[in-house]
């Protein structure tokens, strides 16, 4: 596929920046694909250069405030109401919305394998699998959990979710997403957030791909405050790339896919709605490659709370209560002294959904894979293994780097519901919760 990529843009990026993106977190970016393509001074020109047309595309109610208010505009070939015919309800395969109250699980912890990819021709759209579900997308609250397997690419189809934002957490293979602002590859170890309302389609350049899929129906994703880690570190906004312009002048039968309310549905258009020239605003998709993370931690003593690996929030109306944060356990330097450093045992509010890019978490040295999930609802216990435990407790306390790993978490403050494919899923790990048996009783008052 030809894309007639933006050859520069107006604003300036960093030299170091992959050509096709710019570069920084909630920026307002412009670019065009065609010289002329922006106006200048002005949004919505009485005549758009090119023929083309002036659209809004708003990612906030119009009064929010300026720290908040997110919008982008777009010159396209044609407005999307030209995008939206007769709209027939589809087949959502295992995609499931919040609420949803179909599975039977009684409560505990639970872990699974990661999911098998699929044998036959299976794109974005029917490789969704659902496998929590949290808060009410009507409310604009929650979050849904889900996996994607996907073995073909998306040819004249496209899809954009009015229900909520998407970040692709992507694990084995790569994806390129084709979206109405511009083209984005990416690859393992990378996540991808698409905003509610962006038209895209997903192709797969180099062979099947499986990844983690988190829907977020709150407030989008934003970067966390650092507090008194001051400035720098953690996720760096430079770090974050957004595409420039790239449209498609295609007019060839093409299938348009919309999730809202909870429901697929799908219409038939004569041409490729990828049609915005040029573009400016701060909503817009992003990338961010996930080994670029500064993280901080304890240089003395004790373990500290899980929230300084955030990489990204969404805030809910409670300050320091997320609807999710998203975080991540990354390579890096464990040297408290007369600590026990893997994560403690405990309980929590939140809710969390783990999930493993690559290599080993430490808390979980067996049967937590690549590509594997485990959900630890809100006040249920967790923490490591009978193994972990045995080897935190008696290992040489000297400075040891944690290294070719990368796990995440979904955490929210509402509870998690697993989906009945979740609840029936072969990859189900029955015996997880065996995996704390081992942790005897240890007390002896005789030996302070």
């Amino acid at each position: 596929m030809n894309y007639n990529a933006a050859p520069g843009v107006i604003v300036k990026s960093n030299a170091n920046v992959t050509p096709g993106y710019m570069s920084g977190f909630g920026n307002s970016f412009e670019t065009e694909a065609l010289p002329g393509a922006l106006p200048i001074g002005r949004n919505s020109p009485q005549r758009c250069a090119y023929g083309l047309y002036a659209e809004q595309l708003s990612g906030s109610p119009f009064t929010a405030p300026r720290g908040t208010n997110e919008r982008s505009w777009l010159y396209r070939i044609r407005p999307s109401v030209r995008h939206s015919g007769r709209f027939t309800k589809a087949d959502a395969g295992l995609w499931r919305t919040a609420p949803c109250f179909e599975g039977e699980l009684p409560i505990g912890q639970y872990r699974w394998d990661p999911a098998p990819l699929p044998t036959g021709e299976v794109t974005f759209l029917q490789g969704v699998q659902t496998m929590t579900t949290a808060g009410d997308s009507n409310t604009q609250a929650g979050m849904a959990a889900h996996i994607y397997l996907i073995t073909k690419s998306m040819v004249d189809q496209h899809f954009y979710n009015a229900d909520g934002e998407m970040m692709f957490v992507l694990q084995q293979g790569n994806l390129r997403l084709v979206t109405e602002f511009g083209v984005i590859d990416a690859e393992p170890g990378e996540i991808v957030v698409i905003p509610r309302g962006v038209k895209f389609r997903i192709e797969i350049p180099a062979g099947p791909a499986r990844g983690y899929l988190c829907e977020n129906y709150g407030g989008a994703f934003t970067l966390p405050e650092r507090g008194p880690i001051g400035a720098n570190c953690l996720a760096n906004a430079r770090d974050f790339l957004t595409p420039m312009a790239a449209y498609e002048d295609k007019d060839t039968p093409t299938e348009l896919f919309v999730k809202w309310g909870g429901e697929l549905w799908s219409t038939k258009l004569p041409h490729s709605p990828i049609d915005v020239v040029a573009w400016h605003g701060n909503y817009a998709p992003y990338k961010y490659d996930l080994r670029t993370f500064s993280p901080v931690g304890a240089i003395g003593f004790d373990h500290p709370d899980p929230s300084i690996f955030t990489v990204l929030t969404s805030p809910s109306e409670t300050a320091g209560t997320a609807n999710i944060d998203f975080v991540i356990f990354p390579e890096r330097w464990a040297v408290a002294e007369n600590t026990f450093r893997p994560p403690w045992y405990h309980m929590n509010i939140m809710s969390e959904f783990m999930g493993l890019v690559y290599g080993v978490y430490d808390a979980k040295p067996q049967g937590f894979t690549p590509g594997g999930i485990s959900l630890h609802n809100c006040m249920l216990p967790h923490g490591p293994d009978r193994e972990a435990f045995d080897h935190a407790s008696n290992t040489e306390l000297k400075p040891v780097k944690l290294t070719g790993t990368m796990a995440f978490m979904f955490e929210t403050r509402f509870p998690q519901r697993v989906t009945a494919h979740a609840a029936s899923s072969r990859t189900l790990q029955d015996d997880y919760s065996d995996c704390w048996n081992g942790l005897e009783k240890r007390f002896d008052p005789t030996k302070p």
